[in-house]
């Protein structure tokens, strides 16, 4: 009796084949036959019963593999931030950049939808909304149709919300998280949206547009304190001194306009950062909270032309970003993206450059269309590895936090 295994696309199968033999050497010749014989017979009618066995010698294991998806998002956009201004900053940083603790680094392509050279509205529309728009467009489409943001997905959800920046709160990247208007400019109106946004937690400039107000005689720091907000401002107080109670929501104007630069004495952006975690998640708990924190003045460096601004900005950032993975790390449910919305200036770093001094120079006061990094961390990282287009980034989060 001798055993014929059957590798067939239904499974692993044996035929049964009675034959004798006086020795295995004789079933040589004949194995070729009996093989054709049994699938190839002339007889096409007959019926071959075939027994399944398994296979308990394979080595191979099917597994569903389950994507960890993150509790909490930070979400961290350096205004500017291209491949040179964070080497520009390494180099001036001892070689060193909390950048580094990201293992997944993608490119994201920033061009707007008329223009391949965008601006910070475009931009900030398309992975806050994920649509491409034209330029000064706060979160309305090409056709000024609003669209949602990743932080009214994140409301949906239950998850508290905030944004930190270093420019006005009115300006466009964070603008883009919560308003729908069709001109950037329109800081009045913006700030109108702000106060019935929901967002749970807000840190920076411009106040006069909440205030002082040109086309109303409304007061939004009122109108905020009746929406249940602890609103203070930098005349008030300083923010370091706020005791912030999680019952309530949170607002702090740093300025009457634009915020000066770190190199001129603005400090709260790391206070900051710190108090909207801390804040956040002890209000989000087992739901999670969204947040974006930008360095909006690498960008006004790179306009003014000026790396020693540039690299300030860049090493304050830098530390933020470091407190930020601390956190991630340490809490384990956390996802860090780190991206910019452009490049600014068309900075170069050129030879005869050393790590304590940098020769550099720019192209433009400008925007480029370079593309730019994109740093991940912790669960769901994975998503942001490759080449894609700006509004993926908005699609990879929605995937992560609503999907």
């Amino acid at each position: 009796m001798s055993a014929l295994l059957l590798s067939l696309d239904s499974g692993i199968f044996i035929v049964t084949i009675t034959a004798v033999f006086a020795k295995i050497d004789i079933m040589k010749p004949y194995l070729s036959i009996l093989i054709l014989f049994v699938l190839f017979g002339c007889d096409t009618k007959q019926v071959i019963t075939l027994e399944p066995v398994h296979a308990p010698f394979s080595t191979k294991e099917v597994r569903t593999v389950q994507k960890q998806k993150p509790t909490n998002v930070i979400l961290m956009i350096g205004d500017g931030m291209g491949l040179t201004q964070i080497s520009a900053g390494m180099y001036s940083n001892d070689n060193s950049t909390a950048l580094e603790r990201c293992k997944v680094i993608g490119l994201q392509k920033t061009h707007a939808f008329d223009n391949l050279v965008t601006d910070s509205a475009a931009s900030a529309t398309a992975f806050s909304c994920g649509v491409k728009t034209y330029n000064a467009a706060i979160g309305v489409d090409q056709d000024t149709m609003p669209v949602k943001s990743i932080l009214k997905y994140a409301q949906d959800r239950n998850m508290p919300t905030g944004l930190v920046a270093s420019s006005t709160i009115v300006h466009a990247t964070p603008a883009c998280f919560y308003s729908n208007n069709k001109f950037r400019k329109n800081y009045e109106e913006i700030a109108s949206d702000l106060v019935n946004s929901g967002v749970d937690f807000f840190v920076g400039g411009g106040k006069k547009f909440f205030d002082r107000r040109e086309m109303d005689d409304r007061n939004l720091m009122d109108e905020l304190k009746a929406n249940d907000y602890m609103v203070s401002h930098f005349a008030e107080e300083e923010l370091d001194a706020m005791s912030v109670d999680v019952n309530k929501k949170f607002g702090y104007l740093t300025a009457d306009k634009d915020p000066i630069p770190v190199s001129g004495g603005r400090d709260y952006m790391i206070p900051a950062s710190d108090m909207a975690l801390d804040y956040l998640s002890e209000k989000g708990g087992n739901d999670g909270f969204f947040l974006m924190i930008e360095g909006s003045q690498i960008d006004w460096g790179g306009h003014a032309n000026l790396t020693s601004y540039v690299v300030s900005e860049f090493l304050e950032y830098d530390k933020i970003i470091d407190n930020v993975l601390d956190f991630a790390e340490a809490d384990g449910n956390t996802l860090v993206v780190i991206t910019a919305d452009h490049e600014t200036g068309g900075l170069a770093i050129n030879p005869g450059s050393t790590m304590d001094t940098l020769v550099t120079q720019f192209t433009t006061p400008k925007h480029t269309g370079t593309m730019v990094p994109v740093f991940a961390y912790g669960p769901g990282a994975e998503s942001f590895s490759g080449i894609y287009e700006n509004t993926e980034i908005f699609e990879k989060l929605k995937a992560l936090v609503v999907e």
